[in-house]
């Protein structure tokens, strides 16, 4: 057994291979273990635990399940070197810190040898450092990450993407999974799969053997290249002279207002990752709570409940250190970081829900973009400035670009949906500082094409750090000053303040229960033509109410694809299976949007997702359109 020279977790075997001894399942057994396959271009994930328990931490998986992992890594290895025209393409493999991870990528490794491709393994990796050392390799062709995001621990799955650092777009993700899926039908396949992991040559137990040896090497060099792609990204300058700069600016402005950070990783890959070096180096204080791989403590998806133990030791922290004001939480692959706050109004800590989350960090970007064009920084200033996001995204962000003459494009649900968007908008000639998702929390901070906790960080920072000085107003005082409510400017302002200055709505969490709708069709073009019949006479019923409460006199139907939207009613406006997002805009008589109604299926789990917003703090006006809205799909 070869073990893992950072964490002293076995890697594997190469002699002694997963399905050694085990019979080859026929293709009818994998083909019911891929009815519980969810795949879609946000990712590939199941129950990979052996023992069918999603909550179990064994660090084994059911041998069927090895198969159909061989067969994923196969179908990559042939479409990678299809799109590359490289005989041996080379393929950086990481993955989040599950305990059936290991297993995974040594069935992937084999697989990747046998097909000629060359392999840069790097064990646990946080996904953002997985993403950024494949785009800055130079060498390298695509990757492959093993992880199941926010599911919880037994779960596991893939995502695949090419030399850029970005998951596949969405026609790519389509062919790919496809190809999968008549691979899984094909008995010669399942063969070929098979007998790499239960009886391999002396050559390939040699290559397998040298994959594990260079780990520790690999490893070394994607934390010094996520370094260098994280100073860039942050600092949002190319030179590095540019980019030192910033963060010379940086530790001066924490000298003047020191910021401290806990950050509670929930045994995560972030554990094996930057962070805390990344953080300390310009002089933030940083603390660690959950600190080592899989010292998971709590359900991975950082919502809610998740959220209480951060909580806890900022204020413990904050008592111990004033400075201490911040703190995240990252789910377990380690791209998506959700934060908690010191409220200095009760003197206690808050959790903040997604929505501010992203809010926040488009506030702080764009005000930065703003604050650079004035300092001479910006390298695009003739470009006008511009934010991607999906459909439910709250219309709260509308209104903080208003304020920095920015526009707002949408999107499908998807992160490479909304990256491919921005993509879209560059061309067109906007500069596009941010993008993310704000109904899942995170952002994406260009040039990275994927979510990351210290770009959330960091866009907090430069609110709360970049003050007025020398007769130039800091990014907290242009927005107060832009938005038309200078009153709210006070020098000492602290993060509660610049909270306090975010415009007004209500939103449905993605993650509270009813959020959630189990769906009795997989037919989605079914049941929205079922919703378009009911939702007008439905509209009649409460229009008066509508009016009276909101002031709101219309509406307007919204369908989402992949980066099109479709305005207007009936399957016309939508193509193929229909699986896109539905939405429903509450219009004022100034056709102003007041809130709205989302519906989608979701591409990574077999349940329907909803939500609500609209504006103003009313608790009981979001609950009141979710229950509308919910009563209206489950009729349908």
């Amino acid at each position: 057994m070869m073990m893992c020279p950072h964490t002293g977790f076995p890697l594997g075997d190469p002699a002694t291979p997963p399905l050694k001894g085990l019979p080859c399942p026929s293709a009818a057994e994998v083909t019911r273990r891929l009815d519980g396959f969810i795949l879609s271009a946000s990712g590939w994930r199941k129950v990979f635990a052996a023992s069918g328990d999603e909550e179990d931490d064994t660090p084994a998986a059911d041998p069927r399940d090895l198969i159909l992992t061989g067969l994923a890594a196969r179908t990559f290895a042939v479409f990678l070197a299809g799109e590359t025209g490289r005989p041996n393409p080379l393929i950086t493999l990481g993955g989040d810190s599950r305990p059936t991870g290991p297993v995974l990528a040594e069935t992937m490794i084999r697989v990747f040898l046998h097909l000629r491709c060359r392999v840069n393994y790097l064990f646990i990796s946080a996904a953002p450092e997985t993403m950024a050392s494949n785009r800055l390799d130079g060498e390298a062709d695509g990757f492959a990450y093993i992880s199941a995001s926010h599911n919880p621990l037994g779960h596991n799955g893939f995502k695949f993407g090419l030399a850029d650092g970005g998951v596949l777009e969405a026609k790519q993700s389509e062919r790919l999974i496809e190809d999968f899926r008549r691979a899984a039908a094909d008995p010669a396949a399942l063969a070929e799969i098979h007998r790499l992991l239960s009886s391999p040559g002396d050559e390939e137990i040699q290559e397998t053997a040298e994959v594990f040896r260079r780990m520790k090497t690999e490893k070394k060099a994607a934390l010094q290249r996520y370094t260098v792609f994280s100073r860039r990204v942050v600092s949002r300058q190319e030179s590095p002279e540019g980019q030192e700069r910033f963060f010379r600016l940086l530790s001066e402005k924490l000298k003047e207002t020191p910021l401290g950070i806990v950050a509670e990783l929930n045994g995560s890959a972030r554990t094996l990752s930057i962070d805390e070096e990344f953080l300390t180096a310009p002089g933030f204080q940083v603390k660690v709570i959950n600190g080592k791989p899989r010292q998971i403590t709590h359900r991975i998806v950082p919502e809610g409940a998740s959220l209480d133990l951060c909580r806890r030791e900022l204020e413990k922290a904050h008592r111990e250190d004033p400075s201490f004001v911040l703190g995240y939480v990252p789910d377990n692959d380690g791209d998506r970081g959700n934060l908690v706050y010191f409220d200095h109004g009760p003197g206690t800590a808050r959790i903040l829900q997604a929505q501010e989350v992203f809010a926040l960090a488009v506030l702080g970007e764009l005000g930065f973009s703003l604050w650079m064009d004035r300092a001479g920084w910006s390298e695009e200033p003739e470009k006008p400035l511009a934010v991607a996001v999906n459909g439910p995204t709250s219309l709260r962000i509308e209104a903080v670009a208003r304020a920095f003459d920015a526009r707002v494009f949408r999107a499908e649900v998807g992160e490479a949906n909304v990256v491919n968007k921005a993509r879209e908008v560059r061309a067109a000639g906007y500069r596009v500082p941010i993008l993310g998702e704000g109904s899942n929390g995170g952002n994406i901070t260009h040039p990275s094409a994927v979510r990351d906790p210290l770009n959330t960080l960091f866009a907090l920072a430069k609110l709360l750090l970049l003050r007025d000085s020398g007769g130039t107003k800091g990014i907290f005082h242009l927005w107060c000053d832009l938005s038309g409510r200078e009153d709210l400017f006070k020098e000492d302002f602290t993060l509660t303040d610049v909270i306090n200055s975010l415009p007004a709505y209500t939103s449905t969490s993605a993650y509270e229960p009813e959020a959630v709708l189990p769906i009795r069709t997989l037919d989605h073009a079914a049941l929205k033509a079922a919703f378009e019949s009911l939702f007008p006479a439905s509209w009649e019923g409460r229009k008066d109410y509508l009016r009276k409460r909101w002031g709101i006199t219309g509406w307007r139907q919204i369908n989402s694809e992949g980066t099109v939207l479709r305005e207007g009613v009936g399957p016309g406006f939508r193509t193929g299976t229909q699986k896109g997002g539905l939405k429903i805009e509450l219009l004022k008589a100034d056709r102003e949007v007041a809130g709205f109604l989302w519906m989608r299926g979701s591409g990574t789990e077999p349940v329907f997702r909803v939500a609500a917003e609209i504006e103003g703090c009313d608790p009981e006006g979001e609950k009141y359109l979710l229950e509308w809205l919910r009563g209206l799909v489950e009729r349908c």
